[in-house]
C-alpha cells in the first residue's frame, strides 16, 4: 500500500522536509510524526539505520519596536524560538526511546514504518530557529551572514549578548538558523555525511569543556578542512589531548566557500546525484505502492539501503564509473550483448555490479524477460565472488543499454556471502561457466584514487594554539577561561 506522508505545514518546515528528503532519501523523512496521544511529536522525524534525527522548526521574526529594549527583545525571542522548542526536542525523545507508538499521519491509521532500536538508536536533536538573522546582522559590522553563535558548556546560563546562545554540553541538541539551514543540509546532503558530521560534533561536545563557534556554517567548514589521517575521518578540534576548550572564529565558511578547492569539488559533485536518482526513483516506487520484487526496502538488508550508505564524493566516483559503462559500451554487434563492470563500495570487501544488456526488442516486450535479467544479474554476483573470493557482498545492478533503449528499468540485488558455502559455490559454478561471466579475454582493470576533495591545497596543523595557564582568559579572545583553549 501506498506510505501517507506530510510535506510539511508551514512554509519552512515544507524547506525543511524538502532538504531533509534530499538528504536521508525519499523513504526515511517524515515530516509532522504524531504520538500515540494524537499530539505532534516533532516537525520532521528520520531514521536510518540506528541513527534517528529529531527536527523542530520554529519561525519568529526578531524586530526592533520602537521603546523596546533591544536585550529584552532578544531574550524573549530567544526563549521563545529556541529554549521551548530545545524542551520539547529532550521531551520527543524521550517519548522515542519509551517504545511508544509514532504515525505519520493524524488520524493514527499509518504507523511510522521505518524500523528502529530505541535501546541502541544514537539521536540528534535539531532546532531550527529562523527569525533573527536581519536583526544580528544589523546588530554589529561584524555579523558576516547573521548566524547565531553557539557555546557548549556545563550548567549555561543565559547569555548577556544577543544573538549568542549558550546551549548544555550534557544534553546537547544542535541549533540551526535561517543561514546556515541550507548550508549543512546542502553541503551534507547524504545520510552518511550528515551523521558523520554530527557524531564528530557529539564527540567535540563531549571531549571540551566548551564548544565556541560564531556560526553553525564556520563549525562546518573546520570539520570539512579538519581531516584526522589516523582515523581516516574528519574531526573537531584536536587529535591530541592537550586542549580542553575550542572556538572557531567567524568567517571560516566564508573563505573556504570562495576557494578554489570548493569551487571545483562542487562541480565535480553533479555528477553523483545520478546515484541519488538511482535510489529515489526507487524510493518513490515503494511509497507509491508499486515497486516490484521480493525486498522489503524499510524492514530488511537490501541494495537500496546499502547504496543510499555512501557519502557524496563516492556516489561521483560510481556515478563517473556508471556514465563511462554506458559510453563504452559495444557497438554494431548483433543479437544478445552485455557489459560488466566491478566497482569498489566505501566499506572494504563490498563492491557494486553493474550489468547492461542489449537485446533485439521482440524478446524485451516478452513477459518473462524481466526475471531472466534478474537471473542474469544473480549469476552475475556470483561470478564477481568466484573471481574476488575475498568479496563479503555484491550490489548488483542491472538495466538495458541506454545507448540502444529509450525507456529503461532497474532491478537491484543484494548478495550477502557471509553464508558462502562449498555447496553454494559449487552450484553457482556451472551458471556462471555458462554465462562466460568474468571469462572474457577482453577484461580491464583499472586503479583509481577517489579523493573527497578535487585539487584540495594541504593545510597547516590544526591547533596551534596558544597554552593558557589555569583560570587565565584565553588569548583566542571568547573570555573563556580555562586551563587550556585554542582558536584552530
Amino acid at each position: 500500500m501506498p506510505t501517507q506522508k506530510s510535506g510539511g505545514v508551514t512554509d519552512t518546515e515544507r524547506m525543511l522536509a524538502d532538504y531533509c528528503e534530499r538528504s536521508f532519501l525519499k523513504l526515511w523523512s517524515y515530516p509532522n510524526p504524531y504520538k500515540d496521544d494524537g499530539h505532534e511529536l516533532c516537525d520532521l522525524l528520520a531514521v536510518f539505520g540506528n541513527h534517528v534525527f529529531i527536527l523542530f522548526d520554529r519561525h519568529k521574526r526578531l524586530a526592533a519596536q520602537d521603546g523596546k529594549d533591544p536585550q529584552l527583545l532578544w531574550e524573549r525571542w530567544r526563549r521563545e524560538v529556541v529554549d521551548k522548542q530545545i524542551a520539547t526536542a529532550h521531551g520527543a525523545e524521550r517519548y522515542i526511546r519509551s517504545g511508544r507508538a509514532i504515525f505519520v499521519d493524524g488520524k493514527r491509521t499509518s504507523p511510522f514504518p521505518v524500523q528502529f532500536d530505541p535501546a541502541t538508536m544514537i539521536v540528534h536533536k535539531i532546532v531550527v530557529a529562523h527569525g533573527a538573522a536581519e536583526a544580528c546582522q544589523s546588530a554589529s559590522d561584524q555579523n558576516i551572514f547573521g548566524s547565531l553563535a553557539i557555546t557548549y558548556e556545563d550548567d549555561p546560563e543565559p547569555s548577556d549578548n544577543a544573538f549568542h546562545v549558550r546551549l548544555d554540553r550534557q544534553k546537547p541538541v544542535h541549533v540551526f538558523d535561517s543561514h546556515n539551514l541550507p548550508i549543512i543540509f546542502g553541503e551534507l546532503d547524504t545520510v552518511a555525511d550528515l551523521s558523520s558530521y554530527l557524531d564528530a560534533k557529539l564527540e567535540a561536545i563531549k571531549k571540551y569543556q566548551a564548544l565556541v563557534y560564531c556560526g553553525e556554517e564556520d563549525l562546518l567548514a573546520h570539520y570539512l578542512l579538519n581531516f584526522d589521517a589516523k582515523t581516516n575521518r574528519h574531526i573537531i578540534g584536536t587529535s591530541g589531548g592537550d586542549f580542553d576548550s575550542v572556538m572557531i572564529g567567524e568567517g571560516e565558511w566564508r573563505d573556504f566557500a570562495s576557494s578554489e578547492t570548493y569551487r571545483r569539488t562542487k562541480l565535480a559533485n553533479n555528477a553523483s546525484y545520478l546515484w541519488d536518482e538511482l535510489i529515489q526513483r526507487t524510493c518513490q516506487n515503494s511509497i507509491d505502492g508499486t515497486l516490484e520484487g521480493n525486498a522489503d526496502l524499510l524492514g530488511q538488508r537490501n541494495a537500496i539501503v546499502e547504496m543510499a550508505k555512501e557519502p557524496r564524493y563516492m556516489r561521483r566516483a560510481l556515478a563517473e564509473d556508471i556514465v563511462r559503462s554506458m559510453r563504452n559500451f559495444p557497438e554494431h554487434q548483433e543479437g544478445l550483448v552485455r557489459n560488466l563492470s566491478l566497482m569498489p563500495a566505501s566499506n572494504k570487501g563490498q563492491a557494486y555490479l553493474f550489468l547492461q544488456i542489449k537485446v533485439p526488442e521482440d524478446i524485451r516486450a516478452e513477459p518473462q524477460y524481466r526475471q531472466g535479467r534478474q537471473h542474469m544479474l544473480e549469476v552475475a554476483c556470483a561470478g564477481a565472488k568466484l573471481k574476488f573470493y575475498d568479496l563479503k557482498q555484491v550490489v548488483g545492478i542491472a538495466i538495458d543499454a541506454p545507448k540502444y533503449t529509450q525507456q529503461n528499468s532497474e532491478d537491484f540485488l543484494l548478495m550477502d556471502f557471509a553464508t558462502w558455502t562449498d555447496e553454494t559455490r559449487q552450484q553457482y559454478e556451472p551458471l556462471v561457466a555458462e554465462f562466460g561471466f568474468f571469462r572474457s579475454t577482453s577484461l580491464q582493470e583499472s586503479r583509481r584514487t577517489v579523493s573527497e576533495f578535487v585539487n584540495a591545497p594541504k593545510k597547516s596543523p590544526v591547533g596551534a594554539g596558544r597554552k593558557q595557564g589555569r583560570n587565565e582568559p584565553c588569548a583566542c579572545g571568547s573570555g573563556i577561561k580555562y586551563k587550556r583553549c585554542c582558536m584552530p
